[in-house]
């Protein structure tokens, strides 16, 4: 069981509403039993954790129950909160998995309200059922904002359009009121034609650019972002257009009015097999957001998860430099990490240097270990299982980031380990992932083919 980050014991975690009130992040969100399977096993409601510092949580669980099996709201997916009239409101989904068999639409939007975000009324009231035109099982996960110059609320919805066999018809489209009752809908916000469906939409402003977030999962399967200086478009997709990879899923983002963060799951994989295919559900990890000096975001790991590291041990007495014109060069850091530890260190290399990487978990007689490698003749990095032998030992599909980092230049490199979760930091990037079968203790670093210098090595613990 996880020790730092949050997964309700006998649950798995879900998708992810945040709230920031009164110097707490209330998270309500989905747990899901998993019996018999995941999602469509067992339904949920919303339950909530809250949080000061994404390392302690307070557990209120089931708030938002879910309705009955002949209920709408059978499954109570995603939605938005939002604070009007001294009233808190939910616009969330309203999901019966039968209903697609009885003609009837499977998802429509619902209401609830409370006075003090722990105790919830549901109204059993419909505001939004799937429009013409329009998927009517792939119309979920509502996302709620106050638009200041036209003075009305927007709300984004994840849907996909109905057009023959055609699959990458995903899109997010909005809805407007002026009395949090009303909503008229004014069609397709982002229509991209490039996924089968859009998931969680979230939108933010910093500085002079709108932020568009949504998931999907017909291609990377993960949050992606576009970026535009109006509501109106276009929304400019950078060169990275993620925060994370295929382990992570359905993020959302909230700000304390000074930082903001980003709220995502990691998902496990079938039978805890590194080989094996990814579950929905997991664990909760949050990064922080940041704008970058060319606009676009970078993640972090949040300075208060970072604190609660608070033993120091020192790998390096001084630095180190590994040099290999040929071949690889490795150094052990480590012989024993322990299943829960933040690892730091800076390093610069040599402008001709090929790849170099971490190795964790490493059997020190063979060499076995996982792997993150800085691949920097290809720009980027990626998670493995090392050696390959005969074949791949880690289904990593997805597991890797565009990473263009300098020569000659000093970098910071961080991976927070928790049990079976490992999250790398890097430069803006991040990268989660899952590893089960873990054969040694040890900590190597090494370099194929240039000159890597190791400073600041540090191993750190809770």
């Amino acid at each position: 069981m996880h020790k730092l980050y949050y997964q309700p014991k006998g649950f798995w975690f879900g998708d992810c509403m945040p709230f920031y009130q009164d110097g707490k992040f209330y998270l309500f969100h989905q747990r899901d039993t998993r019996n018999p399977i995941p999602l469509f096993g067992e339904p949920f409601g919303w339950s909530l954790a809250c949080t000061t510092d994404f390392v302690h949580y307070e557990d209120f669980g089931e708030v938002i129950t879910h309705g009955d099996d002949e209920d709408q709201d059978q499954f109570i997916f995603a939605g938005s909160l939002f604070f009007v009239n001294n009233i808190y409101y939910t616009i969330y989904t309203g999901y019966n998995h039968s209903y697609s068999n009885l003609n009837k639409a499977s998802q429509v939007l619902m209401l609830a309200y409370s006075y003090d975000l722990i105790n919830w009324t549901k109204t059993d009231q419909t505001l939004v059922t799937p429009q013409k035109g329009y998927d009517p099982t792939e119309w979920r996960d509502p996302f709620i904002f106050w638009n200041e110059d036209c003075q009305e609320y927007v709300m984004l919805l994840g849907a996909r359009k109905l057009e023959g066999k055609r699959i990458r018809t995903g899109c997010t489209v909005f809805f407007t009121s002026t009395d949090f009752k009303n909503w008229i809908f004014k069609g397709d916000f982002w229509a991209p034609n490039l996924f089968y469906m859009h998931e969680m939409p979230d939108l933010f402003r910093i500085g002079d650019f709108w932020y568009l977030l949504t998931t999907e999962y017909s291609d990377k399967s993960k949050t992606v972002y576009r970026m535009s200086k109006t509501l109106d478009g276009p929304w400019i997709a950078p060169l990275d257009d993620a925060f994370d990879g295929r382990a992570y899923y359905a993020a959302r983002s909230c700000s304390d009015g000074n930082k903001r963060y980003l709220f995502g799951w990691v998902p496990t994989k079938e039978n805890q097999n590194d080989l094996a295919e990814w579950q929905w559900g997991g664990a909760l990890i949050v990064h922080e957001i940041y704008q970058r000096i060319d606009f676009t975001l970078g993640t972090r790991l949040p300075e208060k998860v970072a604190q609660a590291f608070s033993q120091k041990k020192h790998l390096l007495s001084n630095s180190s430099t590994l040099d290999s014109q040929d071949g690889c060069a490795e150094l052990r850091l480590a012989k024993d990490t322990g299943n829960l530890f933040l690892f730091r260190m800076n390093i610069i290399f040599s402008p001709d240097t090929k790849l170099f990487g971490l190795r964790f978990f490493e059997d020190e007689e063979t060499g076995e270990a996982y792997e993150f490698t800085f691949v920097i003749s290809e720009r980027r990095v990626l998670f493995d299982k090392t050696p390959n032998l005969r074949y791949f030992h880690c289904m990593n599909k997805g597991l890797e980031r565009p990473l263009s980092i300098a020569a000659e230049c000093s970098h910071e490199i961080q991976i927070v380990v928790d049990d079976s979760i490992a999250t790398l930091y890097v430069d803006g990037v991040a990268l989660n992932t899952r590893m089960y079968n873990k054969v040694g203790r040890a900590l190597t670093i090494f370099v194929a083919d240039g000159k890597l210098e190791v400073l600041n090595a540090a191993l750190e613990t809770i």
